[in-house]
């Protein structure tokens, strides 16, 4: 972590204390020496470098973000705001090449693994009745190590009885599938919308529940046309560029 040199602020200049650190920081930030997606030293860090309060620091920092020129996630600090994912959405769309081909480093984790009756909501793109059995895989995606996405995905558990196992096993719903008889399967539809996080989404995408998420739900179908996956992702909006491609 780069820290940032102290500064000797100048008092009773008519420049507020709190203007002079925000303008020492986004000095670093412009001269590289505070690089994209950098944590900033903390609170207490910085208010011991320029001999301040951490109110000072925190207004500062909170004016900072306000500009963009940071972002602060719950739980880790303050960082260097980085250049946001392009999330193409194709006909085939899957997470890992998407993130790989912007050079970063892609990372799913299974954060819930079940079979329930569906809702009518979920029921009904899959061609089900509500009540009937589904599949329940719930993944956020990473770039980098950093939370872009929660995505609960539905598939029809008549169909795929196995591929809570398979899953386990291949890490990735692409090859979970083909491993259960789907080889391939395309999107059909995507819908979005926007919203406030949940208090579930927000934690384990590491925002404010002040922050926007855009929700995507996606339809796919396997060769034959069929619905194989209803999936509803929340995506961080500040982190995340939705792209629709042919």
């Amino acid at each position: 972590m780069t820290s940032v040199e102290p500064n000797s602020l100048v008092r009773g200049a008519g420049v507020a204390l709190w203007r002079q650190i925000e303008q020492a920081v986004e000095a670093e930030i412009a001269e590289r020496r505070l690089a994209a997606g950098e944590r900033l030293p903390t609170e207490h860090a910085l208010a011991d470098r320029f001999g301040v309060n951490r109110h000072t620091v925190r207004q500062a920092l909170a004016s900072l973000e306000e500009r963009g020129l940071v972002r602060v996630e719950q739980g880790r600090g303050t960082f260097v705001h980085d250049d946001p994912v392009d999330y193409a959405v194709r006909k085939r769309t899957r997470f890992s090449e998407t993130i790989r081909r912007q050079n970063r480093e892609p990372n799913s984790r299974l954060v819930r693994a079940e079979s329930r009756p569906a809702e009518a909501a979920i029921a009904r793109p899959l061609g089900l009745r509500k009540g009937d059995t589904v599949i329940l895989l719930e993944t956020v995606g990473e770039a980098d190590g950093r939370p872009i996405s929660i995505a609960s995905h539905y598939f029809p558990a008549a169909r795929v009885p196995d591929l809570i196992a398979a899953y386990r096993a291949e890490q990735s719903i692409t090859r979970a599938l083909a491993r259960c008889g789907v080889p391939d399967y395309t999107r059909k539809s995507t819908r979005v919308t926007a919203r406030l996080p949940t208090a579930e989404d927000a934690r384990a995408l590491r925002l404010p529940r002040s922050r926007p998420v855009l929700v995507a739900e996606n339809l796919n179908i396997d060769q034959e046309g069929r619905p194989i996956e209803i999936s509803i992702a929340r995506l961080a909006a500040e982190r995340v560029q939705l792209v629709f491609e042919p």
